[in-house]
C-alpha cells in the first residue's frame, strides 16, 4: 500500500544571528585565550552556516545575569531545571506554530480526521507533553491516538516516520500528524573542549511537521516507498547525548563524517536491491546536514554531484543543525525545488549509535498530474 507525506510545514524562532557575529561573540566570551579564539575562527568560518535561529534573545545582552552570560560562566551556568522549563513553554509554541501551519497549507483536511499525532524532541522533556498540547490546541478529538519519540537525536524523524506509516498501512482511513521541535541551544556551555567547540558552531533552534496518509494531497510531497537503518558501533563514542547537571552534554566529534562515509555503501546497497534500483536512479540525496564535513564525505563517498545535495546545504546555510527537525526542513527544499514528477529522493540521517537511517521516497505532485 503506498503512504504519502501529503505536505511539510516548518517554523524558526524570529530570533537569529549571522554565524560570523556568533563567532565574534563566543571569541569575545573565551576573551585571552588565543588557543580557543583561533579554533573558534576556523570552526565558525568553515561550517557552511550563514545564519542560526535562536530560542533566547539575549546574545547581545549586557546583563550579566542574562541566560547566555550565565552560560558562559562555569560557575553560574543555567541548571537543567532552568534550561528545561525555558523548553517547555518555548517548544509548546513552535509545536503549535507547525501544526496550525499544516492546517491552513491544507483547508480541505478535516482536522477531526486526523486520527494520531507523533512528536519527536531530544531537547526538552515534559508531561503532559507536546502532544497532548497540540491535540488540545488543535482541538482534535481526546480519543487521538498519541506518541512522542523522545532522545534519539538528530535522526528521529525517521523512526516516527516509519511508525506513520505502520499505522496508515494498517488503517487506510488514519490521517497522520509528525511534528519535531528542537531547541539545541538552551544546552549551550561554556566548555573549550573540540567536541564542545564544535558542537555549538552548528546547532540551532527549529521546528517541522509532516503529513501523513494513505491518500495523496494536494500539494507536492513524497510517497514513502521503504526505509532501512544500520548502526555503525565505531562510532558510538563519537556522537552521543547525556544529561548533566548545566544541560545536555553534546558529544560529536570530527571523526563522525569519516564514520560516516565509510559506512554508507553498505548501508544504502541492501536497500537499492531491495528496490531493484541504482544509485543512478537517486536524483537528490537529501542528506541531513549535520555539519559541512557530513555532507561533504557524503558527495564525495558516493561520487554525488553539487546538486544532488544543495537541498542539504542550503538548509544548513540557513538554520544550522537542528537535530531531528532538520531532515524535514531538507525535503522542504527538495519538493519546492524543480524536481520532476516520480523523480526518486533519498533521506538520510545520523545520530547517536552511531545510527544511520535512510530510504527512498519518491516525488509526487497531484496538481501536477
Amino acid at each position: 500500500m503506498a503512504i504519502y507525506i501529503n505536505d511539510i510545514a516548518t517554523a524558526v524562532p524570529p530570533t537569529f544571528e549571522e554565524q560570523q557575529s556568533l563567532r565574534e561573540i563566543m571569541k569575545e566570551g573565551v576573551s585571552g585565550d588565543r588557543r580557543t579564539q583561533a579554533i573558534l575562527h576556523r570552526v565558525y568560518t568553515q561550517s557552511g552556516i550563514q545564519k542560526r535561529h535562536l530560542i533566547r534573545n539575549d546574545y547581545r545582552n549586557a546583563d550579566p545575569d542574562s541566560f547566555f552570560k550565565r552560560a558562559m560562566r562555569k560557575y553560574d551556568s543555567p541548571t537543567t531545571e532552568e534550561r528545561n522549563l525555558i523548553y517547555q513553554e518555548e517548544a509548546t509554541k513552535l509545536f503549535i506554530e507547525v501544526a496550525d501551519k499544516l492546517l491552513a497549507q491544507n483547508p480541505d483536511l478535516d482536522k477531526h480526521s486526523i486520527t494520531h499525532v507523533i512528536t519527536v524532541s531530544c531537547t526538552g522533556f515534559f508531561a503532559p507533553g507536546p502532544d497532548f498540547e497540540v491535540v488540545r490546541h488543535l482541538g482534535l478529538s481526546t480519543s487521538t491516538q498519541r506518541f512522542h519519540i523522545g532522545f534519539m537525536g538528530c535522526y528521529a524523524v525517521f523512526p516516527a516516520l516509519k511508525l506513520a506509516k505502520s499505522i496508515c498501512e494498517a488503517d487506510p482511513e488514519a490521517t497522520v500528524l509528525v511534528l519535531s521541535c528542537e531547541l539545541c541551544t538552551l544546552h549551550f556551555q561554556a566548555k573549550d573542549t573540540i567536541d564542545s567547540l564544535l558542537a555549538d558552531s552548528v546547532f540551532g533552534d527549529g521546528a517541522s511537521g509532516a503529513i501523513v496518509s494513505a491518500r495523496k494531497g494536494s500539494n507536492k510531497g513524497f510517497r514513502m516507498d521503504s526505509f532501512a537503518s544500520a548502526l555503525a558501533y565505531e562510532g558510538e563514542r563519537d556522537m552521543a547525548w547525556t544529561i548533566g547537571n548545566n544541560g545536555f552534554n553534546m558529544v560529536l566529534t570530527s571523526y563522525v563524517p569519516d564514520i560516516i562515509s565509510a559506512n554508507l555503501p553498505e548501508v544504502i546497497q541492501p536497500i537499492f536491491d531491495k528496490m531493484g534500483i541504482q544509485k543512478e536512479d537517486i536524483h537528490t540525496w537529501a542528506v541531513h546536514p549535520g555539519g559541512r564535513a557530513i555532507v561533504d564525505k557524503t558527495e564525495e563517498s558516493m561520487g554525488l554531484s553539487e546538486s544532488q545535495v544543495k537541498p542539504s546545504r542550503d538548509a544548513l546555510a540557513e538554520y544550522g543543525n537542528m537535530s531531528s527537525a532538520t531532515i524535514l526542513f531538507v525535503l522542504d527544499n527538495v519538493r519546492k525545488s524543480d524536481i520532476p514528477d516520480d523523480a526518486k529522493v533519498l533521506p538520510i540521517a545520523f545520530g547517536p549509535g552511531l545510527t544511520i537511517e535512510t530510504g527512498i521516497f519518491t516525488v509526487f505532485d497531484e496538481n501536477g498530474g
